[in-house]
């Protein structure tokens, strides 16, 4: 079967502005170059140069659950999966391992890159603060609504970044991705 179209094709063939090299995990860069906002997200996204990943440049101020009992209340999963940032879909939860390459241990509240362009609210920057969850758990029980799933707080205890597990049912802030290989554990 062969489709013919009587117009020109619709899709973009050139590209204008700088060409990214694909990201590479053995790759630091200073958080002034590692982050780009993106402008065709409306300036809600930023690209991580280092990861190839993709970031709402300021995340939701609302706590959610990693998962409940009642289906009455949106997880954090749903808040990412149906979320639209710079009017774009396909957003997801992201790994605990994509949550900490954000993360700067050398920096204070909040322990990111020096010269990031994120926007957090101040109960994100502080401690005590919920964290941010991950689509990774931490138990075998993958399905359920109990057990626990990873999350990290951006905040140091000490000299030291909380990456930790807590219940599913617990409440922590949601921080979107999108790209990269993510897990679905759902």
């Amino acid at each position: 079967m062969v489709a013919a179209g009587t117009g020109p094709a619709a899709a973009q063939i050139t590209a204008n502005g700088p060409y990214y090299p694909p990201p590479s995990w053995d790759l630091t860069m200073p958080g002034a170059s590692r982050f780009i906002i993106l402008s065709n997200f409306g300036g809600a996204a930023v690209l991580d140069r280092e990861t190839g990943l993709v970031w709402e440049r300021s995340p939701s101020p609302n706590v959610f659950p990693w998962s409940n009992l009642s289906l009455l209340e949106t997880t954090a999963h749903v808040h990412c999966n149906v979320g639209s940032v710079g009017n774009r879909l396909g957003w997801r939860l992201p790994t605990i391992q994509e949550l900490a390459s954000l993360a700067d241990p050398t920096q204070l509240q909040p322990s990111l890159p020096a010269g990031h362009p994120f926007i957090l609210t101040t109960e994100q920057q502080r401690f005590p603060t919920p964290g941010f969850w991950s689509a990774t758990t931490s138990d075998p029980d993958t399905q359920g609504p109990g057990g626990y799933a990873w999350y990290l707080q951006f905040v140091p205890v000490a000299t030291d970044l909380v990456i930790s597990n807590g219940q599913k049912n617990s409440r922590r802030f949601a921080w979107c991705v999108r790209g990269g290989q993510g897990v679905d554990p759902q």
